[in-house]
């Protein structure tokens, strides 16, 4: 009774949803449930087939992590999972799809966000960045790949307000990792950078697209330098210390 009330109070909305995908998980023998961030309504879960089919086998290849897709759905305040239907590519990243670097770095960045992007309220500024970032790592070189997920990452930040103030940035201070800033001293707590590497993060930060290539690391540098970023992310939003693809990306970026 109480769910045909709640049924009759809150009828399903037929909705056309676009969105980034981002990970699948499976939930039984026929199903899995897709974690995606979409334009219209932010995080949402979706119910997709799983097994063998040949609808199954084309859904798998449509939701590679970072695809982005449109389907229709039913839309309910409250419901936690919503059906797909008839998904489409909105674009296809034949770049992306490949080259097993591009592939690693586009797992990471989805595993990131689905850890990062929790909250199911909409931000076209966010769903825009992520879908233009996808782009442009499609349609760049794989050789100027390297950096794509440390430069993503940074400029992420900024859009989910973490963004360190570069301003407070002078030579010899030191990167205060929980308040974003620099410091003339060393703060109470541990979580800071040594003078060398916080006048190295304010250099970072200016990373872009359009000249991440400029900066040259060895792998140690760049993992390194992935760390860090990791750990400010950890002590300002989420943890992101136990991603399963880091390892993997580790090995060959």
């Amino acid at each position: 009774m109480l769910i045909f009330q709640s049924a009759f109070l809150y009828p399903s909305i037929p909705v056309k949803l676009t969105f980034i995908s981002l990970k699948t998980v499976r939930y039984s023998d026929t199903q899995s449930i897709l974690s995606a961030y979409s334009l219209e309504h932010g995080r949402v879960s979706l119910v997709v087939p799983s097994g063998k089919g040949k609808g199954a086998s084309r859904l798998r290849a449509l939701t590679m992590p970072l695809s982005v897709l449109e389907c229709e759905t039913d839309f309910r305040p409250g419901r936690e999972v919503l059906p797909m239907r008839q998904a489409r590519p909105v674009e296809v990243f034949n770049g992306i799809h490949a080259n097993p670097v591009k592939q690693m770095i586009a797992m990471f960045l989805a595993e990131s966000l689905s850890m990062l992007l929790r909250e199911s309220v909409p931000d076209e500024g966010v769903y825009t960045f992520i879908h233009s970032s996808v782009k442009w790592l499609d349609s760049i070189p794989a050789e100027c790949s390297a950096n794509f997920h440390v430069c993503f990452l940074l400029n992420l930040g900024r859009l989910l307000g973490i963004e360190p103030d570069v301003s407070t940035f002078r030579h010899g201070y030191v990167m205060d990792m929980r308040d974003g800033i620099w410091r003339s001293s060393m703060p109470l707590h541990g979580e800071w950078l040594a003078s060398d590497e916080s006048s190295a993060a304010s250099m970072i930060l200016r990373m872009t697209y359009s000249n991440m290539s400029r900066f040259r690391f060895t792998r140690q540098q760049r993992n390194r330098t992935l760390d860090l970023v990791l750990r400010y992310y950890s002590l300002h939003l989420a943890p992101l210390s136990h991603l399963h693809s880091l390892d993997i990306l580790r090995s060959i970026s």
